[in-house]
């Protein structure tokens, strides 16, 4: 069996990474954050530098902010208490849409199932996807969704570990 070397794989991330949209717009927009875009604290920092418009926070990153509160992990309750603190911002509109993940979504999580009910909010809207997922910013691009991709400052990037076991 092949394996890759580690550093192929790093490369082949960068490489993806560089294709990706990391510029803000200035005019409002409709915008669909997810759950890492939250985690990582974000959407402040954005709106601070002048993102504006109507802010669109799936059920299902709530569903998923939820789940990590209720097992007591930090990044549950970082991600309510960030989208509490969205609430003063006056240059945009939250709005909370779509359906919560049903027992066949949350069981098939580690396939994409979340992921894809956040990108199909995004489609339904032509809003743009705010996310530090690099999985979900390449999939929303080869959907052909608009894509603002913001670099994690942690080394998880993968954020499809809210329905793990402890």
């Amino acid at each position: 069996m092949f394996k890759r070397k580690k550093s192929n794989r790093q490369e082949i991330r960068s490489k993806a990474r560089r294709s990706l949209n990391r510029k803000i717009s200035f005019k409002p927009e409709t915008y669909v954050v997810d759950t890492s875009s939250i985690i990582n604290k974000f959407i402040p920092g954005l709106i601070k530098k002048g993102l504006k418009g109507k802010f669109i926070i799936p059920n299902a990153v709530m569903a998923e902010l939820e789940n990590l509160a209720n097992k007591s992990i930090d990044s549950g309750f970082i991600g309510l208490e960030e989208i509490a603190k969205l609430h003063v911002f006056k240059q945009i509109n939250i709005y909370f849409q779509g359906l919560r993940p049903n027992e066949m979504q949350i069981k098939f999580a580690k396939s994409g199932e979340i992921d894809a009910l956040i990108r199909d909010i995004a489609r339904e809207n032509n809003a743009t996807l705010i996310t530090s997922d690099l999985v979900q910013a390449k999939s929303s691009q080869a959907y052909g969704l608009k894509v603002l991709f913001l670099k994690s400052k942690t080394k998880r990037e993968k954020k499809g570990f809210w329905f793990w076991k402890r």
